[in-house]
């Protein structure tokens, strides 16, 4: 680190403090500012780099500074920032093409937003609007955002700061297979008790509820999922009452679980979803979110209404340039592939660290839960120590959990074999210290 960088982040930090607020989070007892990316590497301020395992939150989906990527929007914004909804745009129209055929929803429309909670705000005012009510069905421990609305339906408390909602939502199984009531049960087991949760919870409303949103893999919960299959089964439930199906894929689409390009695809028995959202990845760093509905259920509002922002000139032109390079370099395949050989790899580790209770996910979407050793305890502190010793050592990985006690490992689909190997040996080391810190701990 070079002499005349030393002290940067801290300074950042204090002006930081000074502006903006409290309940701003940041990763570290040190934050740091990131200000330049290449491929799965980043540098910060003070010159060290990194290993980026996380991906600005699943963000950046191919990699930092994707030449293709970033000539699309030198190239438009050269031409023309912005417009607004109110005028034709034909790289919103054709992205909307694409992300239409791709999703699997028959005569699909395709509305654009800036961000995932966007995305899902929207989601929500079709399926209330579509439906006459304002009963929506949500998963335990599940996260769609930092809006009113999507707060409302967020069941992770954690990220909830008011009990407070124009919804009424009501809170079922299935998000979590290896905590709760149900853990014990085999897959098929655990997918009938949840759908008998459901019905129970629907034969309670005493109204006619709106939709199920839920996420295939939850990401801010830490990557917990249910078995394959458990969304279908609950879709068969909803197809007899008339509620629609909303997927949250801003974490999982893409491809990012390897398995699938949309994490509803692992339930896709009763067919595809109703409504879909998506954002983060596709725009690998551009603002682009969006929503997919049936044309039935997308066009059922009655009143004026347009975005300013969402598919802008440049972040369609993006967005598609990051499509393309996704497609024909079939990162979902790398995903799957490297993903594999990742999780084997933090499994073997953590076999040996009784700090670790279990490693999950699949594809490039893995979450490490720690625990107190011994126990069946989250431990917040051990994740810390974990996110800690990988930043030191050269690795950035994520956080989440209701407990803070999950680490995310989400980067780039175009990972390497070698990347994956490095971060691995990273993270076992980071594993470890963070054993030797509770021993330490227990010796005082």
């Amino acid at each position: 680190m070079a002499t005349e960088t030393a002290g940067l982040h801290e300074a950042l930090h204090a002006r930081h403090r000074a502006v903006l607020p409290d309940w701003l989070a940041t990763y570290y007892d040190r934050p740091i500012e990131l200000t330049r990316g290449e491929g799965r590497h980043v540098w910060d301020a003070e010159g060290n780099r990194y290993l980026d395992f996380f991906g600005g939150i699943l963000t950046t989906m191919t990699a930092h500074a994707l030449p293709e990527v970033t000539a699309a929007v030198v190239a438009q914004a050269g031409r023309l920032l912005h417009s607004s909804t109110l005028y034709l745009s034909s790289q919103a129209v054709e992205l909307a093409e694409r992300i239409a055929r791709l999703s699997g929803i028959p005569d699909a429309r395709v509305f654009f937003t800036t961000s995932g909670t966007e995305a899902n705000d929207t989601a929500l005012l079709l399926a209330t609007a579509y439906r006459g009510s304002n009963q929506v069905l949500a998963l335990r421990n599940s996260y769609h955002g930092r809006s009113f609305s999507t707060v409302g339906v967020t069941g992770n408390s954690a990220w909830s700061p008011t009990s407070l909602s124009p919804l009424q939502t009501l809170y079922v199984h299935g998000g979590v297979r290896s905590r709760g009531p149900y853990a014990h049960l085999a897959d098929p087991e655990f997918v009938t008790a949840c759908v008998a949760d459901l019905e129970d919870v629907l034969g309670q409303t005493g109204g006619r509820v709106a939709a199920l949103v839920a996420e295939p893999v939850q990401g801010v919960g830490g990557f917990t999922m249910p078995p394959d299959g458990l969304l279908a089964a609950f879709k068969q439930v909803l197809d007899k009452h008339g509620i629609l199906w909303i997927t949250d894929e801003v974490q999982t689409g893409w491809g990012r679980t390897g398995d699938h390009f949309w994490g509803w695809q692992a339930h896709a028995a009763a067919g595809p979803p109703d409504i879909l959202t998506f954002a983060k990845g596709v725009g690998n760093g551009m603002s682009v979110g969006g929503v997919v509905a049936r044309a039935e259920v997308m066009n059922c509002l009655a009143a004026n209404s347009i975005s300013t922002f969402g598919g802008s000139p440049v972040t369609a032109a993006a967005a598609l340039a990051n499509l393309d390079h996704l497609v024909g370099h079939d990162l979902q395949g790398n995903a799957r592939r490297v993903g594999g050989l990742l999780r084997a790899r933090i499994e073997g580790a953590a076999a040996r660290l009784d700090v670790v209770r279990e490693v999950r996910g699949r594809g490039l979407m893995l979450g490490v839960e720690m625990v107190v050793p011994g126990s069946d305890r989250p431990s917040a502190q051990a994740a810390a120590v974990v996110l800690e010793a990988a930043r030191e050592n050269g690795l950035l990985v994520g956080k989440g959990g209701r407990a803070g006690n999950v680490l995310r490992i989400a980067p780039p689909l175009s990972l390497t074999v070698a990347e994956a190997e490095e971060g691995a040996e990273i993270l076992e080391a980071a594993l470890a210290a963070a054993r030797e810190d509770y021993a330490a701990r227990v010796a005082l």
